[in-house]
């Protein structure tokens, strides 16, 4: 019983790295949820949940690399492992209609890995970045498609 006290103490952050880490979640949180809400508005396969989930996972998987001191070539390793991942989930949502040879769900995927472009920002403490792509990304899913002539391509 000890072993595992002591172990979960030592794994515990200090105070500073517990703010940093839920003003961190918390952005990332809200992130995914200004994405995520304006999909779910549209009906878009992955919605809100999803967004959120992809944006603090993402921004946890960054801090957790900064905070066990990865080198920078390891981060980057670390980054293009996500985009990868991230990039198999979006596929997910990508759908060739047989009938119609229309192909669905692309914007839906790029929102995804729009997403977690700015959980890796978050997770490298850039704020600001991120809330500059949120608000970019927000533009060209609510404004832009009001331009398109097939404004439901998710």
């Amino acid at each position: 019983m000890d072993a595992i006290l002591e172990e979960l103490s030592r794994s515990l952050p200090d105070a500073h790295e517990a703010a940093q880490v839920t003003i961190r979640l918390l952005a990332a949180l809200i992130a995914g949820a200004v994405v995520g809400l304006q999909r779910e508005h549209s009906h878009a396969p992955a919605g809100l949940r999803t967004h959120m989930l992809v944006s603090m996972g993402v921004t946890l998987f960054v801090f957790i690399g900064l905070d066990v001191g990865m080198a920078h070539d390891a981060q980057s390793r670390m980054i293009q492992g996500i985009a990868t991942g991230v990039g198999f989930l979006g596929a997910g949502a990508i759908i060739k209609m047989k009938d119609s040879l229309e192909i669905h769900g692309l914007t839906t995927a790029a929102g995804v890995w729009m997403t977690a472009a700015i959980g890796v920002a978050i997770g490298f403490g850039r704020l600001g970045v991120a809330a500059i792509g949120v608000v970019f990304a927000w533009f060209v899913l609510a404004i832009v498609v009001k331009t398109e002539r097939h404004p439901r391509s998710h």
